[in-house]
């Protein structure tokens, strides 16, 4: 099959699910192409678009993609249509709300086999609020255009029925997955700090729970952080930090490869209020790093209960100085984890079976 994803942004666990699909469609033998933004990411995303070259041998096409709804996106939507004429695609798969959108618009246009995935997206919302109405309604319409859906995890497809409706069409949940390399240790370096956080720097990820939990140990156990990441409010979370007194121990870092950034911290942290199924999670426990996540969207599909926690300040802290109090338990148990995980989530598998969903429904 010749097959075009088409996603906005060039970072982040959306785009590593894209990687790793693409890769596994390309070693199935199908040909692979990407539509994405020219303007997220700079350098970063520059160099990871060059690396990926390998996975999308029908060639990778960037434009400028807004984040929210634009007059600009018929131009997007136009120069869409024209690579998937010039590559002859079987099927368009769009991840994210922007992609799902101009994949499901080009293949009703086009009358070309469609698919979605949300990747969270518009699933944060809720109908009470009129931002939500707006994104939710239109996400409903649109599900009226595609040919399918495929979720990351369940509570992403139960979210997405609940919210939206299926509108009748075939949908299959294929959790993300991880490459067997990826399941080898990482030890904390001599420099580690006691806790690390890596994701997008953001009210939906938490990081100002995790700055309140350290305040709220402060006096029973001081702690230090390492951020890995940036994001549109990064700014505004190194002022918090400032204003909690923590600056001499907490650490900006970057973006870094994840296997760098394992070796940062003692423990990874991930407060998150709302999330999919997020691969820092995978990747943390496949490493056998020891772990402590929020329990909200996919993340109890990987983690057992013993690993989790309420997205609550309070909640945080409690389990933090648990998990710091015995520190060689906490890496037995993590290890014993890796070990559970191991070939439950492949990236092989994942790409089989969404590549199987295709020739099964979308034909």
């Amino acid at each position: 099959m010749n097959i075009l994803h088409v996603l906005r942004s060039p970072v982040g666990g959306l785009f590593r699910h894209v990687k790793d699909l693409s890769r596994g469609q390309t070693q199935l033998g199908h040909r692979v192409g990407m539509i994405c933004d020219s303007s997220t990411g700079g350098d970063s995303a520059a160099q990871s678009l060059l690396a990926m070259q390998p996975y999308f041998n029908a060639g990778i096409t960037t434009l400028p993609i807004n984040r929210l709804p634009a007059l600009s996106d018929m131009g997007v939507i136009m120069r869409c249509a024209a690579v998937v004429r010039a590559l002859n695609v079987d099927i368009i798969h769009g991840h994210g709300a922007k992609g799902g959108l101009i994949a499901r618009v080009v293949g009703k246009k086009l009358g070309i086999p469609s698919v979605y995935t949300p990747h969270g997206g518009s699933l944060h919302y809720s109908w009470r609020k009129p931002t939500g109405a707006f994104f939710l309604a239109a996400e409903k319409i649109l599900s009226r255009f595609g040919t399918g859906f495929v979720f990351v995890c369940d509570f992403e497809k139960e979210a997405f029925e609940h919210k939206i409706g299926l509108a009748g069409k075939p949908a299959i949940v294929a959790h993300n997955g991880l490459w067997p390399e990826e399941f080898n240790p990482v030890l904390a370096g001599g420099a580690a700090t006691d806790l690390l956080f890596v994701g997008e720097v953001r009210h939906l990820k938490g990081i100002d729970l995790l700055l309140e939990a350290m305040v709220l140990l402060r006096l029973k156990r001081p702690l230090t952080l390492t951020v890995v990441g940036d994001g549109p409010e990064l700014q505004k979370y190194m002022e918090l930090v400032k204003t909690l007194g923590l600056t001499d121990v907490v650490t900006f870092a970057g973006r870094l490869p994840i296997r760098d950034a394992l070796t940062r911290g003692q423990l990874m942290v991930v407060p998150s209020r709302n999330e999919s199924f997020p691969y820092v999670v995978l990747e943390t426990a496949a490493a056998g790093v020891p772990i402590l996540a929020t329990d909200v969207g996919g993340i109890p599909e990987i983690l057992p209960a013993a690993f989790t926690c309420k997205a609550t300040a309070v909640d945080i802290a409690s389990h933090i100085d648990a998990a710091l109090t015995d520190r060689v338990a906490a890496r037995s148990k993590s290890k014993a984890l890796a070990l559970q995980l191991t070939g439950k989530f492949a990236a092989e598998a994942m790409a089989k079976n969404i590549t199987d969903f295709y020739k099964l429904h979308l034909r």
